[in-house]
């Protein structure tokens, strides 16, 4: 089993591990503040480091509870010791996505009810798709505005878990269109002070402040009910 420090810390740029499994340049290490893709997060990236030898990370993913780190060559074995290295930049500017999205999210959930049907990451463009019947393009100005709004205030965000029957008496606990399954017993929690409560999984930055200016640059119908939005950071 991998440890997740960043479920704890998202601000964790360098660690020391040891590898654990080991299958041609797929990596397992004891602990590890690699993100893995998954929920419209992308993989984090950067390097592990053998004494003077050097290993560059490029795709992390989750296998059971495990978390594999695909390098760029072989030569790592079990029991080695590691220290691993983050592209801060990139992880930064992830995190900063993150909970831009989740500023909007609510912005226009509180507007219109929506609930999230999917979602992508990235480090020049981001994209949330609602589950909403119309779609007011006149509105996006609006919900842009009222996003930087919230930003500027400078609002805390707190990570913190919860049992999830404690947690689902919170309201709009989660804004996703598919409820967390019932096996998931403690739910980790992002919270934006007096703002917005959810249930995830990510990285976030812990002011608002951090993430900068969030522009709305485009928006899409995508079918029956699903309505996508694009915006980017500056």
């Amino acid at each position: 089993m991998t440890e997740l420090l960043y479920m704890n810390d998202c601000y964790t740029k360098e660690f020391e591990a040891e590898v654990i499994k080991v299958d041609g340049k797929f990596v397992v290490l004891d602990k590890t503040a690699f993100y893995p893709k998954g929920g419209g997060q992308p993989t984090d990236t950067g390097k592990l480091i053998r004494g003077n030898e050097e290993f560059k990370v490029v795709f992390a993913k989750k296998t059971g509870s495990d978390v594999s780190h695909e390098v760029d060559k072989e030569g790592l074995k079990v029991g080695d010791k590691v220290k691993g290295v983050l592209d801060w930049d990139r992880r930064y500017l992830l995190m900063r996505n993150h909970t831009a999205a989740h500023i909007l999210c609510e912005v226009i959930h509180k507007a219109t009810g929506a609930l999230i049907t999917g979602n992508q990451l990235d480090i020049d463009k981001s994209r949330i798709d609602f589950s909403l019947e119309n779609f007011d393009r006149d509105a996006l100005a609006g919900y842009a505005e009222k996003a930087n709004e919230v930003i500027q205030k400078d609002l805390p965000v707190r990570i913190y878990t919860m049992p999830r029957e404690e947690a689902f008496k919170i309201p709009s606990i989660t804004k996703l269109a598919n409820v967390l399954p019932p096996a998931v017993k403690k739910l980790r929690i992002v919270e934006i002070e007096g703002f917005d409560t959810q249930a995830d999984g990510g990285t976030h930055v812990k002011s608002t402040k951090e993430v900068g200016k969030l522009i709305i640059i485009n928006a899409e119908n995508k079918g029956k009910n699903n309505r996508r939005i694009y915006y980017k950071l500056s």
